[in-house]
């Protein structure tokens, strides 16, 4: 809904949502006094807030999410690197951004294929299957045995899958953390695993 003076209300109660979770953490310190005085430290609060429950999301979808246009998203993304708040990452053709001094490599590496569908899906099965079978993940999963094998492939050379006896995940104590941490922003698998979190853990250990 656009008000008669031209400000769109969702947007607006978008960014104020997600500026509240930036504003309300350390976050706060990234909001500089030429961005009060412009008005544009609501939209840095919501990005570096988003950022903080959706972390490895990229461009296209923090632009999208938080309803704002591909130059004041560049404009905002840039001005939290200045400011060494927020960190970029290459995701092959990605761009994905986190905030800064948080994540390790390996980290970053995980959330890059954790917020893709498949990927997502087989670690998610196997840290609850642990001796799940690419059969079972593409059961589970409704794609082709192929398709897991391309992905496991992956996952491998990404150091974040084990073939050498079967599938295994590699530091899972880690990839699960991310995954109970930011469950709401993985969607239903994951915030299903992240309810039985304690007997995984268990298990990892």
């Amino acid at each position: 809904m656009t008000t008669s003076d031209g400000v769109d209300e969702e947007k607006r109660a978008t960014l104020r949502r997600f500026a509240a979770v930036g504003a309300a953490s350390p976050l706060a310190r990234f909001s500089d006094s030429a961005a009060a005085d412009t008005g544009e430290s609501d939209a840095r609060d919501a990005i570096a807030g988003y950022l903080s429950t959706t972390p490895g999301a990229h461009f296209s979808k923090i632009r999208d999410d938080l309803q704002l246009g591909t130059g004041e998203t560049q404009h905002h993304l840039r001005r939290l690197e200045e400011l060494e708040a927020v960190e970029r990452f290459r995701d092959g053709d990605y761009k994905r951004f986190v905030l800064a001094d948080r994540f390790d490599d390996f980290e970053k590496n995980a959330l890059g294929y954790l917020r893709r569908d498949t990927p997502r899906g087989m670690l998610i099965e196997l840290l609850a299957t642990p001796d799940a079978t690419a059969s079972d993940l593409a059961d589970s999963l409704d794609v082709s045995a192929p398709t897991v094998s391309k992905y496991a492939g992956e996952l491998e050379t990404a150091g974040l899958l084990s073939r050498e006896d079967g599938y295994a995940v590699e530091r899972p104590e880690t990839v699960l953390l991310l995954l109970v941490r930011h469950a709401d922003s993985f969607g239903e698998r994951a915030m299903a695993l992240a309810t039985g979190a304690d007997g995984l853990i268990s298990y990892n250990g």
